[in-house]
């Protein structure tokens, strides 16, 4: 294969080497993708759709959760599909255009999912310690700000982020991972990346403090519920699916982000392909899970479909 470099400065594909030393299971590998990828797509469908099809899911909790699928779909299409393809593919390479879709795609998808988990905590903020106000304070108008909320901003920070990387002198054109990723172009930039860095950083303690305001607010959630049973029932019902899905999503954001900074190459191959897809393999599947089987009007509403669809067949 000839080079991927034109000069230093131009760098027209990169080389994603990180399933060099896995490629005699790839058939394997590419077996258990192209089904479980399908799954995740059929589990976030099944979810959106129960939701828009039933009026009484038109409630402002589970339009966030459509939200949250809706995003799941979003980012797992920024890698599933370039993955399958690399699995049969000799050569593992994507072009500069395309790692910055890849890019983008796949970081905002990180980050609205964890803006989505912000304000679904806010949402169950508002039911449970002021519930005689709460259709009051969640209007419509209130919910599409929140919505806004989720995707703008990540589509902001990346957008600039996306920016900052394009503007750097790359020296190099090997991306020793599975998919683009922005710490790892910056890496191969010939000069200083430091308006990068402390923007990129500004982004992850910005989305980490989404994190930690979500957990201080349940910590008040858990006070109140101790006063009352009702409470304490609406809290288990609603809350905890909620805190199952953030739990995931942050220990996922904070694997990603902590080993590319600072992972040693030392660690085999394989298990650093698992560490940084843990947010492309858990929450896209996790998420639909957990409020399809836990939320019980959610759960109600699938087996329905379902149960009509095979009644329509067996009709």
């Amino acid at each position: 294969m000839q080079s991927p470099l034109k000069n230093e400065s131009n760098v027209l594909v990169f080389t994603l080497s990180g399933l060099n030393e896995t490629m005699e299971n790839r058939y394997v590998l590419f077996s258990f993708t192209a089904l479980y990828y399908p799954l995740i797509v059929f589990c976030n469908v099944t979810i959106i759709t129960t939701i828009l099809l039933h009026k009484k899911l038109h409630e402002p909790m589970y339009v966030f959760i459509c939200n949250l699928c809706v995003n799941g779909l979003y980012g797992t299409s920024g890698f599933y599909p370039k993955f399958l393809y690399d699995l049969l593919a000799q050569d593992h390479i994507i072009s500069y255009v395309g790692c910055m879709i890849q890019i983008f795609v796949i970081y905002s998808s990180l980050m609205c999912d964890l803006s989505t988990l912000t304000v679904m905590a806010y949402d169950r903020y508002v039911a449970i310690c002021t519930p005689l106000e709460y259709h009051s304070k969640m209007t419509n108008q209130k919910i599409l700000k929140c919505i806004l909320f989720c995707w703008l901003t990540p589509f902001f920070c990346m957008s600039f982020l996306i920016i900052l990387t394009s503007r750097l002198t790359l020296c190099g054109f090997n991306i020793e991972k599975l998919y683009c990723e922005i710490w790892a172009v910056a890496k191969l930039s010939c000069f200083s990346t430091t308006v990068n860095n402390v923007f990129g950083y500004i982004v992850i303690l910005t989305y980490f403090g989404h994190s930690v305001l979500i957990f201080c607010s349940y910590i008040h959630l858990i006070r109140k519920c101790r006063k009352s049973i009702e409470v304490r029932h609406k809290f288990m019902q609603t809350c905890v699916p909620h805190l199952l899905a953030l739990i995931s999503v942050t220990i996922a954001f904070m694997f990603d982000v902590l080993y590319s900074r600072y992972g040693s190459k030392h660690v085999p191959q394989g298990v650093r392909n698992f560490i940084t897809l843990e947010f492309l393999l858990v929450p896209p599947i996790l998420n639909p899970l957990i409020y399809g089987l836990k939320l019980k009007t959610i759960r109600q509403q699938v087996m329905r479909l379902f149960f009509k669809k095979q009644m329509g067949i067996s009709e």
